[in-house]
């Protein structure tokens, strides 16, 4: 009998066979520690900006420089890695697919092709066994749901040793020879993404104090910021927040998260229609990342996007 994790994909030759689920080796301690450092070296950051920034070192410099790399990694993240390559929500030309895979790799969130896998697992399995990230693996009850929050929140990346295969949840990714290059140079990005802004920081201000600052907020603080706000989707939005939509999963919306997430945490949509290019639908849910896919469309940029569709959306609606 094929058990769940060993499903039939094609191969390369377009011959059937089972892909498992995982890779065959476990999560090592040395890439487990890696991971460790990237989650609470950012975390750390942004834990000292509080004083930091009552008492001295933010500028309007490192508010610039900050915000412009917020916003490009993390639409590199929305609408590139998460709603193009993971959910195929439009089609984008060869020069704004590469774009969008670069960008999103800036957020320092995993490379794309691994990023993609993961997430593609989670929504085969949503908050069900398989899931990586499902704040109600522990239980119902209090203790087990927050011990669940930080769990789908930002620990599953450390102490998961099992690694989601991409040959099974990513093949079309890994046939794609600019998405594979990207993903092998994703150390050199997150070089650049760290070292960019004090670079910029330090010219504008001909001054060490000047890319030391920068540093720390538009790499650092910057990166964290981004990084809790991506796993928020992960662990609030399936926790807390409304349902407007009919799903199998606790995904919820929370209308506080939208607008630094882009869009993202009108979640319940996104899982009664994955597939869908806004995921804000009803009126007053701002989706910053929709209006930037609808202006690629416009450019020329983006093609059959997939926006929602009226039918659709009453079928899936939750009754009152």
């Amino acid at each position: 009998m094929t058990t769940a994790a060993e499903l039939p994909t094609e191969n390369a030759e377009g011959k059937r066979e089972a892909i498992p689920e995982y890779e065959p080796e476990l999560r090592g301690r040395a890439e487990r520690f890696t991971v460790f450092a990237f989650v609470f070296v950012p975390l750390i950051a942004l834990l000292a900006s509080v004083p930091f920034f009552w008492g001295w070192g933010l500028s309007l410099t490192d508010i610039a420089i900050a915000s412009v790399f917020y916003l490009i990694s993390g639409l590199g993240i929305t609408v590139g890695f998460h709603r193009h390559f993971t959910h195929g929500s439009f089609k984008a030309n060869r020069p704004l697919r590469i774009a969008l895979a670069v960008a999103g790799s800036l957020a320092i969130e995993g490379s794309v092709i691994k990023w993609v896998a993961d997430h593609r697992r989670h929504h085969k399995y949503a908050d069900a066994e398989g899931d990586p990230h499902s704040p109600w693996r522990f239980g119902d009850d209090w203790k087990s749901v927050a011990k669940g929050l930080y769990y789908a929140h930002m620990a599953w990346m450390y102490l998961d040793d099992k690694k989601t295969s991409p040959r099974r949840f990513a093949p079309d990714l890994l046939k794609d020879k600019d998405i594979v290059l990207v993903d092998k140079l994703f150390l050199p990005i997150v070089l650049f993404s760290l070292g960019a802004p004090a670079l910029i920081g330090g010219l504008v201000t001909m001054s060490w104090w000047g890319a030391f600052t920068a540093f720390f907020w538009a790499s650092l603080v910057r990166v964290a910021l981004l990084h809790h706000v991506t796993w928020s989707i992960n662990s609030i939005c399936h926790t807390i927040g409304e349902e407007n939509f009919e799903v199998r999963d606790r995904s919820r919306n929370v209308w506080w998260l939208a607008i630094p997430s882009f869009g993202e945490s009108w979640h319940n949509l996104h899982h009664a229609d994955p597939t869908c290019a806004r995921h804000g639908v009803l009126k007053g849910q701002i989706d910053i990342s929709a209006r930037v896919i609808w202006a690629f469309e416009k450019l020329g940029w983006a093609t059959k996007v997939r926006w929602p569709n009226n039918d659709r959306l009453a079928a899936k609606r939750v009754k009152v």
